[in-house]
Order: structure tokens, then sequence, then C-alpha cells
């Protein structure tokens, strides 16, 4: 589980307001979590975005490459090919 530090997500520049709909489920576990951490539900609302949209963003790059290496547009090297390239052979 990521540790508070790493789910730290910078004061806002220039805030945006955005309305979403939740269920009651959701909004109950977001309330026992700002409970117990001490931040507001927006707080942890924009963490959660801003984690979380980064992680979409790598699904998509990583699907980007996946579709170029089965096309054959990108080349894969086994481990013994990189050892060999890097000189790291024993």
């Amino acid at each position: 589980m990521a540790t508070p530090e790493a789910l730290y997500v910078a004061p806002l520049e220039t805030p945006m307001t955005q309305t979403i709909e939740i269920d009651a489920d959701i909004d109950r576990r977001l309330e026992e979590l700002a409970a117990r951490t001490g931040e507001t539900k927006a707080d942890l609302l924009r963490n959660v975005l801003a984690n979380g949209i980064e992680d979409v963003e790598d699904y998509f790059s990583a699907e980007a490459v996946l579709r170029r290496v089965e096309s054959g547009e990108e080349k894969t090297y086994s481990l013994d090919e990189v050892v060999k390239d890097l000189g790291l052979e024993s």
C-alpha cells in the first residue's frame, strides 16, 4: 500500500470544479478515510484522481507499445541479448 507521502498532490494552481456522482458505499468509505486521516473528502478525491489518472495514462501507453510490438514496429530483446549487448556476461 502506498504511503500517505506517495499520495500527496501539490496544492491547486488553478482550481477547476467538477461534479461527479458516487454511490453510497464509496461516499461512506471516503467519509471513513477522511475521519481517519484528518483530510477533507475533496483533498482525498484530488489525490485519488491524480494518482488514478496516472495509472490510466500508463495503461494506455503500455497498450500502445504492445500494439507496436505485436505489429513488428517495435523490436523486443531477450534477457540473454541484453546481457550480451551490455557486456555483463560472466
